[in-house]
């Protein structure tokens, strides 16, 4: 049988984030609460920004499509790990580890995209507020977002075309809740040497520079609001402050794990925790936390929904 007949016979067990009955309990209740937590949150985002006129701008259009891709995040890997802590049933077929490696690979590097695109949607409208309009139109921003979505799926693509040309013959279990190329080719009869070169160049590197361009555009942005004092200056300077705040928390464990893919598997699980169940939902609640118009709306939407309540015959 050659190797790529092998490869799609193989089946891998998911070790999970730890093996006491009480903790994966515990996990259980936690990332229960945290997956449906993200679900609505960014649903109501969602739905606030498509019903409220006031919110039909190009930042809250890229919002949009960040809650999406949030909680498209979210869901490749998060409900199979929360069925498993009930079931047990810790196993995965080679094609369902390929399917979750192309999902991560699509939701982060559409994500890794279309902040750039928010950094540059925040750019323009601080230090070139007269041009926004005719830079910024919505064609651009559904190109942008198209964009993004073409890059996601071409780094996905080859993240999945790397792994299978793998050859797996011995070991099958992943130390992870989820297949992920760092921890997958760990497993392959090949030298892990020339596999984590290929990891550092075709994603860490790229997380990398992506992070230092959003840094500098973020710092050329706060430097501008900085020399103005003006009440839009204030509102420019919270929102920048959001989008940074999601960019760092975002990027940060993406870096770690990437950059050095052969690094301790615990620091490794803490960090896919954070970026894939966490991040999510912190998109909710720091855009609606910090920007005004947002709870205004949900306000409203809430209001709205009472009244139609309240409307509705008993």
């Amino acid at each position: 049988m050659d190797v790529a007949n092998k490869s799609t016979m193989f089946e891998f067990v998911l070790l999970g984030l730890c093996n006491s009955w009480e903790l994966q309990m515990f996990f259980f209740m936690v990332f229960s609460l945290f997956y449906v937590a993200t679900m609505v949150g960014n649903s109501l985002i969602v739905i606030t920004v498509i019903v409220d006129p006031h919110l039909h701008s190009p930042m809250y259009f890229l919002l949009t499509n960040l809650s999406i891709i949030d909680m498209s995040l979210a869901s490749f890997a998060t409900p199979k790990m929360i069925t498993d802590y009930l079931t047990g049933h810790k196993t995965i077929s080679f094609d369902g580890c390929l399917t979750q490696i192309f999902f991560l690979h699509l939701f982060t590097g559409t994500e890794i995209i279309l902040l750039m695109a928010m950094s540059f949607d925040r750019y323009i409208a601080i230090c070139k507020p007269l041009h926004y309009a005719s830079i910024i139109s919505p064609q651009v921003c559904v190109a942008l977002v198209v964009a993004s979505w073409i890059v996601g799926i071409m780094h996905s693509m080859s993240q999945v075309i790397f792994a299978l040309t793998l050859p797996f013959c011995g070991p099958n279990e992943v130390d992870s809740f989820f297949c992920d190329l760092p921890v997958v080719f760990q497993l392959a009869c090949v030298d892990t040497y020339v596999l984590g070169l290929f990891m550092i160049s075709t994603s860490g590197i790229i997380a990398l520079s992506c992070f230092i361009v959003l840094f500098h555009s973020y710092v050329i942005v706060l430097v501008t609001v900085k020399h103005h004092s003006s009440r839009g200056s204030s509102k420019a300077l919270s929102t920048c402050t959001a989008h940074f705040i999601v960019v760092f928390l975002f990027f940060g464990p993406c870096i770690f794990i990437y950059m050095w893919p052969l690094s301790n598997f615990l620091t490794d699980k803490i960090l896919s925790v954070f970026y894939t169940i966490f991040t999510p939902i912190l998109n909710p609640i720091i855009y609606t936390l910090r920007n005004q118009e947002v709870k205004i709306a949900i306000r409203k939407l809430k209001n709205r929904f009472l009244n139609f309540n309240k409307a509705m015959p008993s």
